[in-house]
């Protein structure tokens, strides 16, 4: 149960990836005074943490609803993850980030920058909704699935403190630390990728 959950907390740590959404809160934020900024990291974080469940819970249902396979979606999970890591490791911006960044400045309530595009897509985009998906799928029981419904719970929270010390972490970690910590968390995911994708191919060829 330990590997499966520090599996699960690697593959929704990297995907959400709160460290790189710093620079992004800034920006977003700018202008903002500190009652604001403390608000809109409690919205985001809450919205995002509501998604994540949502789809931890109901997403293996609602794929057997379309008739899609838990292998097959690993092996798409899978691929898209090790997309966002290929991306992390070459340092690629994902577009999503500037596009998003520069509507939401233009918003007239800062209550709609926390829930897009802080908590969607940035905090619970794509990645981090398949890593919950995949993840919720192989917990071998109840108390295994409860335990990672409780790391979503963690990982917001590290996402919350990462946004309220914005400014301090992107001081002090700078461009270059910025940079070292993306490229080793995009191998972390690439390695966890090709093992969604493998297991996937797996349980197709069993099946």
């Amino acid at each position: 149960m330990f590997d499966y959950l520090l599996e699960a907390f690697v593959t929704l740590f990297v995907t959400v990836d709160p460290l790189g959404l710093a620079p992004l809160f800034i920006g977003l934020t700018a202008g903002s005074n500190r009652a604001d900024r403390m608000y809109v990291a409690v919205r985001a974080t809450v919205i995002a943490s509501g998604v994540l469940l949502f789809f931890a819970l109901i997403g293996g249902k609602l794929l057997a609803i379309l008739g899609i396979s838990l292998a097959a979606f690993r092996i798409a999970g899978g691929l898209l993850l090790f997309h966002i890591a290929f991306q992390m490791v070459f340092s690629q911006k994902r577009p999503r980030d500037a596009s998003d960044a520069e509507t939401a400045v233009t918003r007239d309530h800062i209550r709609d920058i926390a829930a897009f595009p802080l908590a969607i897509p940035l905090l619970a985009g794509p990645g981090a909704i398949s890593a919950s998906i995949l993840a919720a799928s192989k917990a071998p029981n109840l108390a295994a699935l409860g335990a990672f419904l409780g790391l979503i719970g963690v990982v917001m929270g590290i996402a919350f403190a990462v946004f309220v010390a914005a400014e301090q972490i992107d001081r002090r970690i700078g461009e270059t630390g910025r940079v070292v910590i993306e490229r080793l968390l995009g191998l972390l995911l690439a390695a966890l990728a090709v093992q969604f994708v493998a297991d996937g191919i797996k349980a197709v060829v069993l099946a």
